[in-house]
């Protein structure tokens, strides 16, 4: 019988003490909510970079519409000008916004090219050698060539005149 009270007395001596225990389970706790608060953090950068590239591909994904460019004849016209005869030969093409536009203004060729011989032929020879005035001048050929054909018509969408050959003689 004496040996076993000796038992009883290792088996309660193995026992870590009650303070250990605790401090470990509070560290464990603690592991484990930081874990957690990593992993859901992680997730949650990942899920919103995710949901950021669906949307870049849904803006990638409707393709740039092309330019669509109409090559209008050479021009030539007499400048207004105070020291003899001056004249001007000019290239341009058209940027307008569709195939339908590029029809409806060849439709309308005879008017689109009187109302621009109009426009060149009032312009003096210092007004359009400058940048500045070659500026105002693709300005006013976009204001000539989007005024409607007809009546109370829709204008056409021009959107930019660009010069192929600009010569002042």
């Amino acid at each position: 019988m004496a040996k076993a009270p000796a038992k009883a007395a290792t088996e309660t001596s193995d026992a870590p003490p009650a303070g250990k225990s605790k401090k470990k389970l509070l560290i464990m706790i603690a592991v484990a909510v930081f874990l957690l608060v990593a992993v859901g953090g992680g997730a949650a950068i990942l899920l919103s970079k995710k949901g950021a590239t669906n949307k870049e591909k849904e803006h990638k994904a409707e393709p740039a519409k092309a330019p669509v460019f109409l090559a209008l004849e050479p021009f030539t016209v007499n400048l207004q000008s105070d020291g003899g005869d001056k004249y001007l030969q000019i290239s341009m093409t058209l940027q307008v916004q569709d195939e339908e536009q590029v029809n409806l203004i060849k439709a309308n060729m005879p008017q689109v090219r009187s109302r621009l011989l109009l426009l060149l032929s009032s312009k003096d020879a210092t007004e359009i050698l400058s940048g500045e005035g070659k500026e105002k001048l693709v300005n006013e050929v976009i204001e000539k060539v989007s005024l409607p054909f007809v009546a109370k018509g829709e204008p056409q969408k021009v959107s930019g005149v660009f010069f192929t050959s600009f010569v002042v003689q």
